[in-house]
């Protein structure tokens, strides 16, 4: 394995990033943003069925992974093994595939790996400020929606909020959320993710949006996130792209990159 190496400041030279995925809306999205940073330069565009190998000669420091979830684990180690950072958008990682990821990297000297389930801002935000409210209401339910060629569900945005509002509510000793449904047959009442209801929506139209319903004595809470273009995905992309290598290992959730407290 080659020795991850950190991207040089831009008043030296430019970091060198491939894209994985460059053929797809968010891959060709990802290409631009990174060819209009001065700080950036787009050294590798890799499409289905190309040769990663193309990653490593390219002398890409850092790559981002836009590709699907059924190859994105496989691209991942990949990269590790080649001492690349990778910052990786493609949801549908399981605990399984994060615990052998972090196995991989810790025989990488140097390596970071960011996944992030979602890299509008203010979707992180809107996790994290979920997490801060779970303690304070006895219901939370989420419904997430998604253009109609999303191929997992819920999506990785709706289970990292779930994650965090279930988080939330063990500080704060709550219990099960209140829920008398005896019989669902149809599954109406949506999935449950660590204890939280989680609806999924896929219809055409819709890029990536998410409501969270807190429900208390006579209130409701609502917050939603709404992503209309893709484009409001690359402040996101392009923070983690900067930051990856000052953060050797696994790391899931932008807010890891970002001074929330």
């Amino acid at each position: 394995m080659t020795p991850a190496t950190s991207p040089t400041p831009s008043s030296s030279r430019p970091t060198r990033v491939a894209v994985l995925g460059a053929a797809g809306r968010m891959g060709a999205a990802a290409c631009r943003a990174v060819e209009d940073a001065d700080d950036l330069e787009l050294v590798a565009r890799i499409g289905r069925g190309d040769d990663l190998s193309a990653v490593a000669e390219a002398g890409a420091e850092v790559a981002i992974d836009l590709t699907v979830p059924s190859a994105t684990a496989d691209n991942v180690a990949w990269l590790v093994d080649h001492g690349i950072h990778a910052v990786v958008g493609t949801t549908g990682w399981s605990e399984e595939a994060l615990e052998e990821l972090r196995a991989r990297l810790a025989g990488a000297d140097g390596v970071g790996v960011l996944i992030a389930p979602n890299f509008a801002i203010g979707a992180v935000l809107a996790m994290r400020f979920a997490e801060m409210a779970a303690r304070y209401y006895d219901s939370a339910e989420i419904i997430e929606m998604h253009h109609e060629n999303k191929l997992d569900a819920p999506s990785g945005t709706a289970r990292h909020t779930a994650a965090a509002i279930a988080r939330g509510r063990a500080e704060a000793g709550l219990g099960p959320v209140p829920d008398a449904t005896e019989k669902d047959p149809d599954g109406a009442r949506g999935a449950v993710v660590d204890g939280i209801h989680v609806h999924a929506v896929r219809q055409r139209g819709l890029v990536a949006h998410e409501v969270v319903q807190f429900g208390g004595v006579g209130e409701q809470f609502v917050l939603r996130h709404d992503s209309f273009d893709r484009i409001s995905f690359m402040p996101g992309v392009l923070l983690g792209v900067r930051e990856v290598a000052a953060h050797p290992g696994l790391t899931v959730g932008l807010d890891g990159y970002m001074d929330l407290g």
